[in-house]
């Protein structure tokens, strides 16, 4: 059985996406993260504006695959390269509902992803040594995580 420990709960701003339209591999959006904030017992700070983003691809199955890459800034000063590649699916009335900004309950779709984290702060060196698990749900400002530690 997996165990786990909660890193942060992870708030994202994505005032705008692009939409590249269709392509060889997907429909293709890019994602323009802003800002955010992170919020946990070991570390917590903000998201920096740039760069960082979403290369969204929806696949031909109706899958988005979700590659995210952020710099995270603690309270304390230090830089951590977060980057995760991430699955959101459901049904089709429910994906239209959460693709139209509508409030949709979290389990009525899945949407999960694998955050890799990179420093050279030796205070959070022990974040380049973890594997790590997220679930998240979207609402009309941005994407919001729970990220875990797997133990």
């Amino acid at each position: 059985m997996i165990q786990t420990r909660s890193l942060f709960e992870l708030r994202l701003t994505v005032p705008q996406i692009d939409d590249l339209g269709p392509t060889p591999n997907g429909h293709r959006k890019i994602a323009t993260v802003t800002g955010g904030q992170f919020q946990g017992e070991r570390l917590h700070g903000t998201v920096s504006a740039s760069p960082g983003g979403d290369w969204l691809l929806l696949r031909p199955d109706g899958v988005l695959v979700l590659d995210v890459r952020l710099t995270l800034k603690t309270h304390d000063g230090a830089l951590i390269y977060m980057t995760y590649r991430g699955l959101r699916h459901g049904p089709a009335e429910v994906m239209q509902r959460l693709n139209a900004g509508e409030p949709v309950d979290p389990a009525l779709y899945y949407f999960r992803m694998t955050p890799i984290f990179e420093t050279s702060d030796e205070r959070y060196a022990w974040l380049n040594r973890l594997v790590s698990v997220a679930t998240g749900r979207r609402e009309a400002t941005g994407p919001i995580y729970q990220v875990f530690e797997v133990l």
